[in-house]
């Protein structure tokens, strides 16, 4: 009988460990450090990552993006040529190549999907383009269906980011110091507004995120050190705030990464490569402004990317020029973080859950 509840109580405790545990993947840089795409087993309940293990061997997987129904991975590949790749995931989490396809730009440094899963886009850094793919069934890529080509005679554009809305798509140009607006019209996107929100400035939009209402735009701009703040009106666009992710007493250079809001939207946290922080900002729920509360560095160099966990109590910075993958958790009742650990990890630069 004591042999009996001795494997039952080990069985139960098995599952309940094995329940905790979530696989998070992490697209890298592979030149001479890297072999592709990483997945590491993460602790809903104590924020640890173990458990590394290559998932596919894939060059410069710079950016990764799930399916929404999770049995599908998608990852830009900043290879000659720019290329953009499908793979299906397996029961024991590694990945299956499908298919790939051309990103129609060099340097695509971004991949996003709409809620349905039946279309994906890709910005293209150094092609100064974006293009927009239906996916099939099998989540296999379809070549392009639309391009949008934004260099022009005298302008040199970096297409940076870009993410579905309902039947809009916005995209951020670092060139071109702008964020374009589409509306989908006969399953085709047409561009309706040039910029979301106007300047004279080079601050470099790179990043953005938006709330669930789709009512503020929230952009990280890679050259000023600043958060862009932006609400949607029934006649357009409106820009609501401007704020410096740097502390006052920062004098070296700097180039911000990723901007993510808290799974409650009262939070705002952006990535500073060069201060090597997250910086936190409260949100104001209302009137959507934002207020700097906290710098937390990142304990490693050059964070490139974070992204926070399913439950909303830990976010996860990825660092690529340290190597490493540093575990903050977050306070529920004021949004700071507090360092935890951190993990190594071959040269990781996008993080996914």
């Amino acid at each position: 009988m004591k042999i009996k509840l001795f494997f039952l109580s080990f069985s139960i405790c098995f599952l309940i460990s094995k329940a905790q545990n979530i696989p998070m993947y992490v697209g890298t840089y592979t030149d001479g450090f890297s072999e592709g795409i990483y997945k590491f087993d993460f602790n809903l309940k104590t924020g640890g990552l173990s458990n590394l293990q290559l998932a596919i061997a894939t060059e410069n997987p710079s950016f990764i993006a799930y399916a929404p129904n999770k049995k599908y991975l998608y990852a830009v590949s900043e290879s000659l040529g720019g290329t953009v790749s499908s793979f299906k995931i397996q029961e024991n989490g590694l990945l299956k190549f499908l298919n790939k396809v051309s990103s129609n730009g060099t340097g695509p440094c971004h991949i996003s999907l709409n809620k349905q899963g039946n279309k994906a886009v890709v910005s293209n850094y150094r092609g100064g383009s974006a293009a927009v793919y239906n996916i099939s069934r099998d989540g296999k890529l379809n070549d392009a269906s639309q391009v949008f080509e934004y260099n022009t005679t005298d302008k040199v554009s970096h297409a940076h980011s870009a993410q579905f809305f309902k039947d809009e798509l916005y995209i951020a140009d670092l060139g071109m110091n702008t964020v374009y607006h589409y509306k989908l019209k006969n399953n085709n996107y047409e561009l309706t507004t040039t910029s979301i929100f106007k300047t004279t400035e080079n601050p470099g939009p790179r990043h953005f995120a938006l709330t669930r209402n789709g009512q503020f735009i929230y952009i990280i701009n890679e050259l000023s050190g600043s958060i862009t703040s932006v609400k949607k009106t029934d006649s357009g666009f409106e820009q609501i705030d401007f704020d410096s992710t740097l502390e006052d007493t920062y004098e070296g250079k700097n180039a911000c990464a990723d901007i993510h809001l808290s799974k409650n939207e009262l939070y705002l946290y952006g990535s500073n490569r060069g201060e090597n922080s997250i910086a936190v900002f409260k949100r104001n729920k209302f009137d959507g402004t934002i207020e700097k509360i906290q710098t937390m560095p990142v304990h490693g160099d050059w964070p490139r990317n974070f992204t926070l966990d399913p439950s909303g109590k830990f976010l996860l910075v990825a660092n690529q020029k340290s190597q490493n993958i540093t575990i903050f958790s977050i306070d529920a009742s004021t949004g700071t973080l507090t360092f935890l650990h951190d993990v190594k990890a071959p040269r990781p630069v996008c993080l996914l859950f």
